[in-house]
């Protein structure tokens, strides 16, 4: 396994699991899909999102672009991707760089083909329910309960 700079382990795409945190990695940007504007559930505001398709030598996944994130990143650019993280969207796996994310462009890929074929986000997964512990936690068991 790679290290950058930090001697934080590099993964490779096809490790990645729907539980990866502090992904840091570097792939290629293989196509883009059509902007769509959303609004944030919490605060109401409008944002533009896209996802990329990102691939390495061992697998590709989704990556999700929003706002300014959204116009920076293009097909063909080699992205030094550094603590992102690894989320379910409608079942299927997304990497997300986040609040403390970020990424860099390289000039050159560490590796010389891509392997589109194990694509991760195209597979299914199931979200494990979380544990429940009574009585800790926001309000003496109540659990996710919608607090208006």
């Amino acid at each position: 396994m790679e290290s950058n700079n930090n001697e934080t382990p590099m993964v490779k795409i096809g490790n990645l699991t729907q539980y990866s945190r502090k992904v840091y990695t570097v792939a290629k940007v293989i196509a883009k899909t059509e902007e769509r504007e959303v609004t944030s559930r919490s605060d109401m505001s409008s944002h533009r999102v896209a996802e990329a398709l990102i691939a390495d030598e061992t697998g590709s996944i989704y990556l999700t672009l929003w706002d300014d994130v959204l116009d920076q990143v293009e097909e063909d650019q080699i992205l030094n991707i550094k603590d992102a993280y690894v989320n379910l969207f409608r079942g299927s796996m997304r990497l997300n760089l986040g609040r403390y994310g970020s990424y860099d462009l390289l000039d050159d890929a560490p590796f010389e083909d891509v392997d589109l074929d194990n694509n991760l986000s195209s597979k299914v997964f199931t979200r494990e329910p979380r544990g429940y512990d009574r009585g800790r936690g926001r309000g003496f068991g109540q659990g996710n309960r919608r607090r208006y």
